[in-house]
């Protein structure tokens, strides 16, 4: 892949860029096989799963810059000042689409963006995702409330030039400082989720849910370890960090109960509304919980007996105290999606009574050294 920014230095984010796709995927499986060796046998590992070089996110993050009239969209320079990427190659083709055209319709709004060195200003970020449907999400963050009625009056703009415009929200992140967003959302549509359609199942997206940055490899993550599940055939699962629901609705199955557990309740109610339209399974329910908890005594579940599966997708710090109650646990089989070797490393050798029986790289993230890693194990 080719990118204009990055060889003018106006952007070094994709750190792999200008090396030949192959040789980035090889060197990945490398760097990870190493970070896990003496965990994960070399016999273990499966194919790595590529993707395509380009137009692979289905998400765009995109500080606002600039000034009122005349806004950039993309990311800050070392002064904090706004570096305009509107033409990044990284988005999915109907992503691209809306991030180039986003810079007009800000600029016509009367949304002052915000100036970081000078602290002045309300717009911070647009986080847009797109489902494969070719629907938006479109989420304002604002430093205050001040011009929440500019984005409502946006609103039918955003419908007309982007008639894909299914969730518009403003959300409230107030502090200087370098976070993304804050705790307070309110959305201003009457659809509160983006459907997001993932091979056969449709997943349900709130403002702040998080989903996998690349479509096609969540699909193909899912469908891996809905193999791998099936071919175990437990009778009771558990999804530890469920998010949205994505492994505990792929894990559902006839005859078979399934349990997911977050911590975040709007993604939970996410799940949910996910769950509803699934049809000829058993139970599937979700609760609002600490996953890192839910094995240790006194804590979480009152289920008599430990599940036959407990499957794990942790933020990138990993499963904390989950490893030791999930050594101690009489679980035979775990799951465990990880978005990061070293956090993962630090996890399987804190459960010294499994072994991992196999083993599949995901390439979530080409140009980066990011990758997703799936891992089966099962008890000594």
């Amino acid at each position: 892949m080719q990118c204009d920014y990055f060889d003018a230095g106006a952007c070094r984010s994709c750190t792999l860029m200008g090396t030949e796709y192959a040789v980035q995927l090889a060197d990945k499986q490398a760097r990870v096989a190493q970070t896990l060796a003496g965990l994960v046998a070399p016999q273990a590992w499966d194919a790595p799963q590529e993707n395509q070089e380009s137009g692979f996110r289905n998400k765009a993050k995109l500080v606002v810059g600039g000034r009122r009239g005349a806004p950039t969209v993309g990311i800050l320079d070392a002064r904090g000042r706004g570096v305009d990427l509107r033409g990044c190659g990284l988005y999915e083709p109907g992503l691209s689409a809306a991030v180039r055209l986003l810079p007009e319709l800000l600029a016509g709004s009367g949304l002052t963006p915000y100036d970081v060195p000078g602290r002045q200003g309300e717009l911070k970020h647009v986080l847009l995702t797109r489902s494969p449907d070719d629907e938006l999400m479109v989420r304002f963050v604002l430093r205050s409330p001040g011009q929440r009625r500019r984005v409502q009056e946006l609103l039918p703009v955003l419908r007309h030039r982007l008639p894909g415009t299914r969730v518009v929200s403003v959300n409230l992140q107030p502090g200087h400082r370098a976070v993304l967003e804050g705790p307070e959302e309110e959305v201003l549509t009457a659809d509160p989720t983006l459907p997001m359609r993932v091979d056969d199942l449709v997943l349900h997206l709130r403002p702040r849910s998080f989903f996998q940055t690349s479509t096609p490899m969540a699909a193909a993550l899912y469908r891996q370890a809905r193999a791998w599940i099936q071919e175990l055939s437990p009778a009771v699962v558990w999804d530890l960090f469920c998010g949205v629901g994505g492994f505990a609705l792929n894990a559902a199955a006839p005859g078979r109960s399934v349990l997911g557990v977050e911590l975040s309740e709007e993604a939970v109610l996410s799940a949910r509304t996910s769950a509803a339209a699934l049809a000829g399974t058993g139970p599937v329910r979700f609760e609002a919980g600490d996953a890192t908890a839910y094995l240790s005594p006194g804590h979480g579940s009152t289920e008599a007996a430990p599940p036959d599966l407990v499957v794990v997708n942790p933020p990138r710090r990993g499963i904390g105290p989950l490893a030791a109650a999930l050594q101690a646990s009489g679980v035979p089989h775990v799951l465990y999606s990880s978005c990061s070797a070293d956090s993962l490393a630090r996890d399987l050798a804190g459960m010294p009574g499994y072994r991992v029986r196999r083993a599949r790289l995901f390439d979530m993230f080409p140009q980066t050294t990011h990758a997703e890693i799936l891992v089966e194990l099962v008890r000594r």
